[in-house]
């Protein structure tokens, strides 16, 4: 039987981003955990963050929540994100 592979992304043309570079070390970092607002998903991040804080010298965590998870998060929300300078951010998906 033939597999058939689906790309999942619709069809809006999208330029090309160049990665974010890798962080060398999550010691003294500010990390933003966004929770898309899926059941389960600040469960998820309450773990995220204990082991952040306790495993990784993590200085400081925002946490943040889409209204919904079927869109992309409002400007509002990734602006905290900007504003409060994250040295990078972790989406939660659960379910």
């Amino acid at each position: 039987m033939p597999i058939t592979l689906v790309n999942p992304l619709d069809e809006t043309p999208r330029a090309h981003v160049a990665a974010a570079q890798r962080l060398d070390t999550l010691v003294g970092k500010t990390i933003g955990l966004l929770d898309i607002s899926k059941p389960g998903g600040s469960i998820f991040l309450d773990h995220i963050e204990r082991r952040l804080r306790e495993r990784y010298g993590v200085a400081a965590v925002l946490r943040e929540m889409k209204p919904t998870f079927t869109k992309p998060a409002p400007a509002d929300v990734l602006d905290k994100m900007r504003d409060h300078k994250v040295d990078a951010v972790i989406e939660a998906l659960a379910d």
